[in-house]
């Protein structure tokens, strides 16, 4: 049996220990639900940085390629990849903007018609009939409103967003030593090496994902434009654009390009709408299969079903930036667990 000490001065230092240690733990959980708290309330505009950085490493990359080719300096570089990379959204927005524009106007004047013939083919069938009835129910209405204000949902507003997206990208671009050393220095010196090697390996990995994953837009878009011109469905421009574009979000991209153009293409015949079907979806079997394959080869590993749960959670919580950045959030997430886990376990178990 222990005896307890009959000194009193050990006795107060037991004691001021004990409470030390108290108001140590107390201290540390406080922190630990203020920053939680912190996370919870400030996520979105995490994601909108995150969004920003996308933008830097592009045109990072675009600055990086004309320095190799040229050998300037770096500052006017940056100035071209900026100057360029905006003077060509222009061009294009001039070039084919009128035609999308119209495209666009004439898909939103044409899909309430269409909706109302879809419905009217639908009715003739007791099938059909029942598919209407559920679809158009005052519950299955609720709940489209629901996750469409959910899914829409903006930190700023969309174009509050878009305009604060872009010029923290144009900052980032600019300088990024500025923002990564100040985070360095956050850090206690003796993890500032590991700090910094961490935030070089996401850099890098972030830049091979959006270098395959711009590839990947690109051959969606020419994809689509190509099947949709040759089965002569109208507004293709707009309709090949719009796939590109959403193709960025995996599983839930196709899914949503795939609406209208089955919208247009139902106007004209089921049989034209099943042949649009037939199209993105062997699209869809081309990227996945081929283009994504190709692009996982050089960069970690993603399970599929691991980016599926990651977009579940992350749409459910933060609407529609969740579901387009959940994959590069992913990928952070991986490379994190990577770099500060498992190599220290390895290096651990080799000891």
């Amino acid at each position: 049996m222990t005896q307890q000490s009959n000194d009193p001065q050990e006795n107060d230092g037991n004691y001021s220990y004990f409470q030390k240690k108290i108001w140590t733990i107390a201290g540390i959980f406080s922190f630990t639900i203020l920053f939680l708290l912190f996370i919870n309330s400030t996520f979105n505009v995490l994601l909108l940085v995150l969004a920003g950085s996308l933008i830097a490493i592009f045109l990072r990359a675009i600055s990086s390629m004309i320095q190799r080719k040229t050998k300037w300096k770096e500052g006017v570089c940056v100035a071209i990849s900026i100057t360029f990379t905006l003077l060509t959204a222009a061009a294009l927005f001039w070039l084919i903007g009128a035609k999308v524009q119209a495209q666009t106007v004439e898909l939103i004047d044409t899909l309430p018609k269409t909706i109302t013939n879809i419905k009217d083919k639908l009715n003739d069938s007791s099938i059909g009939e029942k598919i209407v009835d559920r679809i158009t129910s005052n519950k299955a209405v609720d709940k489209a409103q629901v996750f469409a204000g959910k899914f829409f949902q903006s930190t700023f507003g969309v174009l509050g967003d878009v305009y604060v997206v872009l010029f923290i990208g144009i900052f980032f671009t600019i300088s990024p030593k500025t923002y990564t050393e100040g985070f360095v220095q956050l850090i206690p010196v003796k993890g500032q090496a590991k700090t910094k090697k961490v935030l070089d390996k996401l850099g890098e990995e972030l830049r091979k994902w959006l270098k395959g994953k711009l590839f990947s837009m690109l051959v969606v878009f020419i994809l689509t434009a190509v099947g949709l011109a040759i089965l002569g469905i109208p507004l293709w421009l707009v309709l090949a654009l719009l796939a590109g574009l959403i193709s960025f979000i995996p599983n839930f991209g196709p899914l949503l390009a795939l609406i209208p153009a089955v919208m247009v293409a139902f106007s004209q015949s089921p049989q034209t709408a099943l042949l649009v079907v037939g199209l993105y979806v062997l699209i869809q079997f081309i990227e996945s299969n081929f283009i994504t394959t190709f692009i996982q080869q050089k960069l970690i590993n993603m399970p599929p079903a691991l980016v599926l749960i990651a977009q579940l959670f992350m749409g459910a919580l933060t609407g529609g930036w969740g579901l387009v950045l959940a994959t590069p959030l992913t990928l952070i997430v991986m490379v994190l667990v990577q770099e500060l886990y498992i190599k220290n376990r390895e290096n651990g178990d080799s000891k």
